[in-house]
Order: C-alpha cells, then sequence, then structure tokens
C-alpha cells in the first residue's frame, strides 16, 4: 500500500489522495479506468494457481478476478480513509460480508452477530452459515452483559453494525471490541450508514471494517461494490481465499465510478448530514409522526455515544407515523422531491416503509425480548429516510405535502 507521503495527512485530503498514483506514461492526475482482464507477465513471474500466488496483492497484475488496477487503486485509497493497512473490494456489500463470514469461519466455529442489520446480512447469517456447521447468535449488543454471555469457547467472529439498518441504534464498538479481545475473538463491524466522515472504527479497536460501496460512499446511485479493510496478514488471507474463489471480483468500470464518488464524499456527506439534522428537527414537531430516530437529535436513546463515537451523525432517519401502510401510499403517491423506493445513500433522497410484522417473518426472527426492543424503536413499522443533496427547505415542503390528511 503506498505510505510515506500520506502519513499524517487528514481523512478529507486521503478521500482526494489517499493511494493515488500518478499515470508514469500520461501524467493523468484522475486515476483512469483498466479494462483489460488479463495482463502481461514475464514467465515464472506468475502461477496458474492462485494459491501459489502468497500475498497476492504484492505480486504483478496477472487476472482480474484476483487483482485489477482500478480495483486496486479502490482499494488503496478505501485503506487510507480507515487507517488501514489494507483493504479488499467485492462486486457489492453483501459479496464483502460473505467474503468475511466465509473466509474466516469453518464448521464448529461460532460466530455472534448484531441482532438488527441489513437485511440481506442478518438473512445470510441465518439461513446459509447454520448449513454449513456455523453456529449463529444474535445478540442486542446495546444490552449490558448480553455480548459476555453469548460468547462460546469456539466464538471466532462478533459482527455488529453502527448505526444499524434500519432503526439507527448504536453500538459502542470501543467496548464490543475489548469483550470480544479477551475472549481471542475478532470483531468486524457494517459502518455503511456511518461512512469514514463519522467513524473510523479501526481507532475503535475494531479489526475489520465493511462497507457497502454501492451506498453513500459512491453517492450517486449507479454502481454497486462492498469492501472489507483492516489488518494486512488478516485482508490477506481474505483475499487469497474469498477474494480468489468466491468469485465475486469488483468490475473495474464500478471501482471507478467509486471512486469519482469518494472524491466528493466529505463534503457530501457534511451537507448531507447538515440536511438531515434539519429534516429530522422538522419531523420531530409534525403532528402525523410520532417518533423520529435521528443520531444528532436530543431524542436519540444513544445521544452520549453518538456524541462520542460520531463526528457527524449521517444521512439517516427512520421516523413512525399511527397508519404506516396509509402513509406510504401517500407518499408514494405525493412525494416530488424525495423518491419512495429501496436502497439508500445516493445523492436524492429516497424513504421507504419497512413493516415490522414483514421483517420479523423473513428477515430478523428474534427472541420475544428482543422483538420487544426492535419494536421499541420500530413500532409496526417504520420509515428509512435517507437524505441526499436536495434544498433542506425543498425536502420539508415535500414531505409536509405528503404527510398532510
Amino acid at each position: 500500500m503506498p505510505s510515506g507521503p500520506m502519513d499524517g495527512l487528514r481523512p478529507e485530503t486521503l478521500a482526494l489522495d489517499g493511494g493515488l498514483v500518478i499515470d508514469p506514461v500520461t501524467g493523468a492526475i484522475q486515476p483512469g479506468v483498466t479494462m483489460s482482464v488479463n495482463h502481461l507477465v514475464v514467465p515464472g513471474e506468475g502461477a496458474f494457481s492462485a494459491a501459489e500466488l502468497g500475498d497476492i496483492a504484492g505480486e504483478p497484475f496477472t487476472y482480474a478476478r484476483w487483482l485489477n488496477p482500478t480495483v486496486r487503486a479502490l482499494e488503496a485509497r478505501m485503506a487510507a480513509l480507515e487507517g488501514a493497512e489494507d483493504a479488499l473490494a467485492f462486486s457489492t456489500g453483501v459479496a464483502a460480508m460473505a467474503g468475511v463470514f466465509l473466509g474466516l469461519l469453518k464448521q464448529g466455529d461460532h460466530l455472534v452477530i448484531s441482532d438488527v442489520t441489513y437485511a440481506g446480512v442478518a438473512e445470510l447469517a441465518r439461513t446459509i452459515l447454520p448449513d454449513l456447521g456455523i453456529a449463529v447468535t444474535p445478540v442486542n449488543l446495546t444490552e449490558p452483559g448480553a455480548l459476555q454471555a453469548a460468547l462460546r469457547p469456539e466464538t471466532r467472529l462478533v459482527h455488529c453494525e453502527s448505526p444499524a439498518n434500519p432503526i439507527l441504534r448504536l453500538t459502542d464498538l470501543a467496548e464490543v471490541a475489548r469483550i470480544a479481545h479477551a475472549h481471542g475473538a475478532l470483531v468486524s463491524v457494517d459502518s455503511t450508514l456511518a461512512t469514514p466522515v463519522a467513524t473510523r472504527p479501526l481507532s475503535l479497536g475494531v479489526d475489520l471494517v465493511i462497507h457497502s460501496l454501492t451506498k453513500f460512499i459512491n453517492g450517486h446511485g449507479d454502481a454497486l461494490g462492498g469492501i472489507v479493510a483492516g489488518r494486512r496478514e488478516v485482508i490477506a488471507g481474505l483475499r487469497g481465499r474469498a477474494g480468489v474463489y468466491l468469485g465475486a471480483a469488483m468490475p473495474a468500470m464500478n471501482a471507478w465510478l467509486i471512486l469519482r464518488g469518494i472524491d466528493t464524499l466529505f463534503p457530501r456527506m457534511r451537507q448531507i448530514s447538515e440536511t438531515a439534522g434539519r429534516v429530522a428537527a422538522f419531523l420531530e414537531t409534525h403532528p402525523k409522526v410520532t417518533r423520529v430516530i435521528h443520531p444528532g437529535l436530543p431524542s436519540h436513546p444513544q445521544r452520549d455515544l453518538a456524541a462520542r463515537q460520531m463526528d457527524i451523525p449521517g444521512g439517516m432517519i427512520f421516523f413512525r407515523t399511527a397508519d404506516p401502510r396509509g402513509m406510504a401510499a401517500r407518499m408514494a403517491a405525493r412525494l416530488k422531491v424525495a423518491h419512495y423506493a429501496f436502497s439508500l445513500g445516493h445523492q436524492r433522497s429516497i424513504v421507504v416503509l419497512l413493516d415490522t410484522e414483514e421483517m420479523m417473518r423473513g428477515t430478523y426472527r428474534l427472541s420475544p425480548a428482543q422483538e420487544a426492543a426492535y419494536r421499541d424503536y420500530a413500532g409496526a413499522g417504520g420509515f428509512r429516510l435517507s437524505i441526499g443533496l436536495e434544498a433542506a427547505e425543498d425536502l420539508i415542503a415535500d414531505l409536509d405535502r405528503a404527510l398532510a390528511d
């Protein structure tokens, strides 16, 4: 990974220059896109089997499923942003999460996972891993003593998400890392909703930080991607196993698009976060809204943790109304500035209803106590609102029209 001149630079600068290599032929500053699948090698320099390559990231470029120059530039940029020694890109965020689970865990191992995570990760852990002989225990990581009680001798990984999608519940990452490391387990965190602008989990003791690059980091709603960042030896092990054998390599064009998005990550996220704070404050006073959850609001149940762990509150809002299904229909019909759609983290604001019964039935299947804790945030269902780059005044007026009788 590039070092030396990058040491000591602030994250805002690293978002532009972390891992940047000026093209030696053209002098181009903006990274190019290398679409070639294969590259010339010196006889004896490469190997047919990836198993013989060792640390693939240190080898010459040979085949794009193993390593691509544009993807490698993205990995360098994200490693610099997270303060990591290395990073490994995947085709999607869920692929990155699958790479971590399948790259680190084997039959007989035990995973502790936050009981509320992104639906794709929750379903992957609950439906696929047990079939492979990997035990999975969902835990409310905000409850004192819950993690300690869940740990077993065979626990190898604790996975958390902060803020948690969709209810924006936070996890004390330093405390989770302290408990897990004392037990000999690694800690991973999905930091997609926070981004490195708000939180840099490795500085809090976490071993691996994962992002769905599709969301705020790309920020334009036009490229799928995922990444894992951490210590060099851990990433090298994941690259040699999951990176090569799962076949979930990131396309070069996606890496180029995401690099473009990272250039503006800090100013985008700061504007988005500021707008989210104004919209959340408006919603909290609206007569049709029964609860608003946003890490920047004084009413957030973990406001002190948010202030301690997040540099900015971020661009996500979760809110409830008395008639969520009826309100969802009105929003879909009335919204003109925001859009009623799935996904999040794009340049345009997006809102969607997440029905609690559906989430319990198809995604989480929580214990009675865990479900009660979820319903304390979500009730019968709530709206996940991802703030974009529109004027705050226009979003507020748009939501006001949609919420009206």
